[in-house]
């Protein structure tokens, strides 16, 4: 196999393996964690919250930081 070919194999299969993850956290995120990291965001319509899976699923272990801190009841910085 090509050294080059084999290289984006490889650069594919890593950005592959955090999008997935972010996929399934992102979903979950704006549908369940949002209204806890955000307030202003409670009762916030579906199109809104498919505005910021984007963003969740890019920035999912940030924000996944964020949920977290939130369900501790800690203060955010």
């Amino acid at each position: 196999m090509h050294t080059g070919l084999l290289m984006a194999n490889l650069i594919l299969l890593l950005a592959a393996s955090y999008a997935l993850p972010g996929l399934a956290f992102g979903v979950m995120f704006v549908f369940r964690g949002l209204d806890r990291v955000d307030a202003s965001a409670h009762g916030a319509p579906w199109l809104v919250r498919t505005m910021i899976l984007p963003g969740a699923i890019t920035l999912w272990p940030l924000m996944a930081r964020l949920w977290l801190r939130a369900v501790r009841g800690e203060a955010q910085t």
